[in-house]
């Protein structure tokens, strides 16, 4: 069976985004279709300046809404990711296999640290070799597959890199994962600047929807969504990407077409209108399945910690592998070292 992990990082409040270019599917199709594992990768958070304690909420909350969102622990193991080990041992194995030069072409280091070069800053070494890390998160579980947007395919692409590469020069260990997109809406844009990913690190502004908005706020954000000139309704991603916006966002929440979509509509307010109604009716139950969750906290933990359980399971045989192939030394267990005293 195909072997998917997929992780959140837990930056910020999860968004229409991530539910309808992921989470949806993940719960849909992946983990009826494959052996999944879903993380809340925590560890990735530390890499920018961050507050302890909304990291550790912010982690609660987007397990709360993996589970809210279909994921069944019957199914599919969900977990955080720095509650197994494993992640960090083997991120370390594979940064003495990566190089300087390909952590400083991956693209999102590059933006960022040019960002805060400009304000007179610096960036963080572990932003520089998270990729590392991710790649790690892939490996340790011998995933086959990785579904990912566009904006993360560079980093599946360094994980097969040094995947190949350990193989190569210690000797099979890695299975080598692929990217796999997923189908329409899989990159949802900010309603105030459709050039832009809807990204839950932009904590405030009306072109994001949150998971957990109230429909009232739901309604007034899609309502108020930047268009494009002209007054009829097509669906042009280059010139209209506003209104294509639109038309993608109501296409996923309704299971249409885009672009004949496009035909059934004379003006931008009755778009908006069935595209903000659409939204609400598609987070309604996800809301309230959260909601029942919150209020049965132990069910949440155990989830997570059994979770852990089977995602140590999975990933320690791989782990200790590389650690073999690449010469380190196995550790000598207590009851061996007891049973070695006094021996000459």
């Amino acid at each position: 069976m195909t072997r998917v992990f997929s992780g959140v990082k837990p930056t910020g409040h999860l968004t229409l985004g991530n539910y309808l270019g992921a989470m949806r599917r993940w719960a849909a199709v992946d983990q009826h279709e494959a052996d999944a594992l879903f993380c809340v990768v925590d560890l990735h958070a530390l890499t920018v300046d961050h507050d302890p304690a909304r990291v550790r909420r912010l982690s609660r909350q987007s397990a709360t809404l993996l589970l809210a969102a279909g994921l069944d622990p019957e199914l599919c193991t969900v977990f955080v990711q720095s509650h197994v080990d494993e992640h960090a041992r083997l991120s370390y194995v594979l940064e003495c296999v990566a190089t300087d030069g390909e952590m400083r072409r991956m693209i999102q280091y590059k933006e960022k640290a040019a960002r805060e070069q400009r304000r007179g800053g610096s960036v963080r070494l572990s932003l520089l070799t998270y990729p590392v890390l991710m790649a790690a998160d892939i490996l340790a579980y011998g995933a086959d597959e990785v579904p990912v947007g566009d904006d993360q395919r560079q980093h599946v692409e360094l994980a097969r890199d040094l995947a190949v590469r350990f193989n190569q020069r210690y000797g099979h260990t890695f299975v080598v994962p692929r990217a796999s997109r997923p189908g329409v809406a899989a990159r949802v844009m900010n309603l105030q600047d459709p050039a832009s990913k809807m990204g839950k690190s932009d904590d405030v502004g009306p072109g994001i929807v949150y998971l957990l908005d109230e429909p009232d706020v739901v309604r007034k954000k899609v309502v108020r969504a930047v268009t494009d000139s002209g007054r009829e309704v097509v669906y042009d991603r280059e010139a209209r990407p506003g209104l294509a916006n639109l038309l993608e966002i109501l296409a996923a929440c309704t299971g249409g077409d885009p672009e004949r979509l496009s035909g059934a509509y004379e003006s931008y307010g009755a778009l908006k209108k069935d595209t903000a109604e659409a939204v609400v009716e598609v987070l309604r139950p996800l809301q309230e399945r959260h909601k029942e969750l919150c209020a049965d906290p132990g069910y949440v933990e155990g989830v997570l910690r059994e979770g852990a359980e089977r995602a140590r399971g999975m990933a320690r045989p791989t782990v200790d592998a590389a650690y073999r192939a690449i010469g380190l030394l196995p550790a000598v267990s207590e009851a061996a070292g007891a049973g070695a005293v006094g021996v000459r």
